[in-house]
C-alpha cells in the first residue's frame, strides 16, 4: 500500500470487531465480496479490537486477544491475500486513538445522539461509557487515516459513513483540505442475511451469542450447520420463487444463490416442484461446501501463531507508514505537534 491513493485502485477500508465468531452474513454480506474485488483494489483490512471495548463490564481481555487473532485467521482463511492487502490490528496502530481526540473537538456532540446504533445500545441501560457514544468518531478515524475512498458496509452502517463525510467535510472548512470524503459502498446481492430463527432481522453477531440457531457460524461443524438450516423459519406453504415466497424462505434462497452464484431463475428452477426439505438439504450442502476449506485453511493459521503475529505486526507496519502521513497533516493543519 503506497502513502497516496492511486488512480486506477480505489484506496478501500473494511474493519470487524473481533466481539465473537463470524456468521454466514459477514461472509455473505462482506468477506465474500472483499476476496472477489480485492485485485482491484488498495486495501485496507483491519481487526477493530478497540471498538469492543465500548461495554467495557463485557470483555474478557484473554478471549479478546484471542478473538483478535480468530478474525484475522479469518481474513487470511477466506482468501485475502496479506502480500496484496494491508490485514492489521487497530490497536496496533496508535494514530487511530490519536486522530480520534483531535476530531472529537470538531464533531458536534448532537451528530453523535442523532446514531441510530447508539439510541438502540444504549436503550434501557440506567448509564452507559462515552466510549459507545463516541465510537462513531473513533469508526470515522478508522476511515480517514488510510484516504479512504470507498467503505464496504451492510445497509445499516451507512449511516456511519454519512458521519464520517460530515466529520471530514467539517474538519476541512475549519482547518483546510485535509481528508478525502468517503463513500459507502452497499453490495447489491447478499447485503442483508437475515437471521435463520427470526428472518425479520438481521443476522447478527450480537444476537448469535445467545441465541443458538439464529445464526451459522464459519466455524459451525456439519451437524451444527444442519440442525440450523433444518429448524430455519419457513412457512405452512411451498411456495419456492423469490418474487412470491415468505420471507424465511426467501432468505434460504438468496443465501443459496449467492453461496452457488446461480442466477434467480435458475435456483427457482431448481427447486420447482420441490418441497422446503429439499432446499434445506441442498443449503446445507451449499454452506459445508463453503465452510470446509475455509476451517481448514483457518486452523493452518491458527496452529502457526508466531507466523500469524508477524503478519499481523508486517500488515501494522504498513498501515502506521500511511497512517503517520496522514496525522502529520493534521497536526500541520490544526497547530500541534
Amino acid at each position: 500500500m503506497n502513502a497516496t491513493t492511486g488512480a486506477a485502485r480505489p484506496r478501500v477500508f473494511s474493519g470487524v470487531q473481533p466481539t465473537s465468531v463470524l456468521h454466514l452474513g459477514n461472509y455473505v454480506g462482506a468477506l465474500q465480496q472483499w476476496v472477489k474485488q480485492q485485485h482491484e483494489r488498495d486495501s485496507v483490512f483491519c481487526v477493530v479490537d478497540l471498538h469492543a471495548l465500548t461495554v467495557p463490564e463485557a470483555v474478557d481481555p484473554a478471549r479478546l486477544r484471542e478473538q483478535t487473532r480468530s478474525v484475522a485467521a479469518l481474513y487470511l482463511a477466506v482468501g485475502i491475500e496479506p502480500e496484496r492487502n494491508v490485514i492489521f490490528v487497530q490497536s496496533a496502530v496508535r494514530e487511530h486513538t490519536e486522530l480520534t481526540w483531535l476530531l472529537n473537538c470538531v464533531t458536534p456532540l448532537g451528530w453523535l445522539y442523532r446514531m441510530t446504533q447508539f439510541k438502540s445500545k444504549s436503550e434501557g441501560r440506567e448509564s452507559v461509557g462515552a466510549g459507545l457514544l463516541d465510537y462513531p468518531v473513533l469508526m470515522a478515524s478508522d476511515i480517514l487515516l488510510y484516504d479512504t475512498e470507498l467503505v464496504p458496509v451492510g445497509d445499516d452502517q451507512v449511516q456511519h459513513i454519512e458521519l464520517t463525510r460530515d466529520i471530514a467535510l467539517r474538519f476541512n472548512v475549519l482547518f483546510g483540505d485535509v481528508f478525502k470524503l468517503p463513500k459507502a459502498q452497499v453490495p447489491t446481492l447478499g447485503a442483508r442475511v437475515m437471521g435463520m430463527d427470526d428472518p425479520t432481522v438481521k443476522m447478527s453477531k450480537s444476537i448469535a451469542a445467545h441465541r443458538p440457531g439464529h445464526a451459522i457460524n464459519l466455524l459451525d461443524d456439519a451437524k451444527t450447520v444442519k440442525k440450523t438450516v433444518m429448524a430455519a423459519v419457513t412457512d405452512s406453504g411451498r411456495e419456492l420463487r423469490f418474487e412470491h415466497a415468505s420471507p424465511g424462505v426467501r432468505n434460504l434462497l438468496a443465501v443459496y444463490q449467492v453461496l452457488t452464484e446461480k442466477g434467480m431463475q435458475e435456483v427457482e428452477a431448481e427447486f420447482e416442484g420441490a418441497g422446503y426439505g429439499h432446499l434445506k438439504k441442498a443449503l446445507v450442502e451449499a454452506v459445508m461446501a463453503t465452510l470446509e476449506p475455509i476451517q481448514a485453511r483457518y486452523r493452518e493459521y491458527m496452529d502457526d501463531r508466531a507466523g500469524l503475529d508477524a503478519l499481523l505486526a508486517s500488515g501494522a507496519d504498513r498501515a502506521r507508514e500511511v497512517a503517520a502521513g496522514t496525522m502529520r497533516r493534521v497536526r500541520a493543519a490544526m497547530g500541534v505537534g
